[in-house]
């Protein structure tokens, strides 16, 4: 299943931004696992003076990004977990931008954080292999918006792709 397979109105306006990040020629899977030792090679190359770097006040370091993209990556997976079970239940949107401060980022080693984060995709690959098409198809509301199953995991690979784009352009 590739993202081309995507209807427009299986993701708000929104997340057509992560969707528009993902390689057109991955498969949903492929992105996901692909996805992994990518971003861990690319982070564990960047200088360690560049970790706790902020491009402009009020931005966030590089260690806030990744542990921004394991948390972003553990809510969109239980969106998928509760859509792809049949839940019909609205689910709510989150405010990064207050997550960030509190998950405290900045005080944790490098290895530390790439650990989560490859605990986090890890179970996210687990579980999109456990579903079957139909599943995939699924949909919900997420953030006051339909979503299907699939589309989440796209947008997962995609908010991954957005952030390596970011870090490569404002941060090295």
């Amino acid at each position: 299943m590739l993202v081309s397979d995507l209807s427009t109105n299986e993701y708000s306006v929104f997340n057509a931004t992560y969707i528009n990040a993902t390689d057109s020629n991955v498969a949903l899977l492929d992105g996901l696992k692909y996805g992994l030792p990518q971003l861990v090679n690319f982070i564990k190359n960047i200088p360690a003076e560049k970790l706790e770097y902020r491009y402009a006040e009020g931005k966030w370091t590089i260690k806030d990004i990744v542990l921004h993209m394991a948390d972003t990556e553990r809510i969109f997976a239980y969106r998928a977990l509760r859509i792809s079970r049949g839940d019909q239940t609205p689910l709510p949107g989150f405010e990064e931008n207050d997550y960030v401060p509190l998950a405290f980022a900045n005080s944790r080693s490098i290895e530390n954080l790439l650990a989560e984060y490859e605990n986090a995709r890890k179970a996210t690959i687990s579980f999109f292999e456990s579903l079957n098409e139909e599943q995939l198809l699924f949909m919900g509301t997420a953030s006051n918006t339909a979503i299907s199953v699939r589309a989440i995991a796209f947008i997962i690979t995609g908010h991954q792709n957005h952030h390596l784009r970011v870090i490569s352009e404002r941060y090295l």
